[in-house]
């Protein structure tokens, strides 16, 4: 199990193996995230990674900026933390 720690807040989540990716995690604790890529855009979720390490599920089709991250293709690796 992995602790995602939102810096903005400071409100700390728990992703279990039941979350396909860390959208659903931040989904099924009711945090709001922008996001298009079940509608064919990509790139809309764009984080920064805080802490810790991502273990990438897909390739991001977004372009994206050493330090960030997308949350729907990539799940924590241990405990994290994400600019949120």
């Amino acid at each position: 199990m992995s602790r995602i720690t939102l810096r903005k807040s400071g409100t700390q989540l728990l992703c279990g193996e039941e979350h396909p990716s860390l959208l659903a995690t931040l989904e099924s604790h009711q945090v709001t995230v922008e996001y298009q890529c079940r509608e064919g855009y990509c790139g809309s979720c764009r984080t920064r990674l805080i802490a810790g390490e991502v273990k990438w599920l897909t390739e991001p089709l977004a372009f994206i900026q050493p330090g960030e991250i997308l949350p729907c293709c990539c799940k924590a690796q241990g405990d994290i933390e994400i600019e949120m």
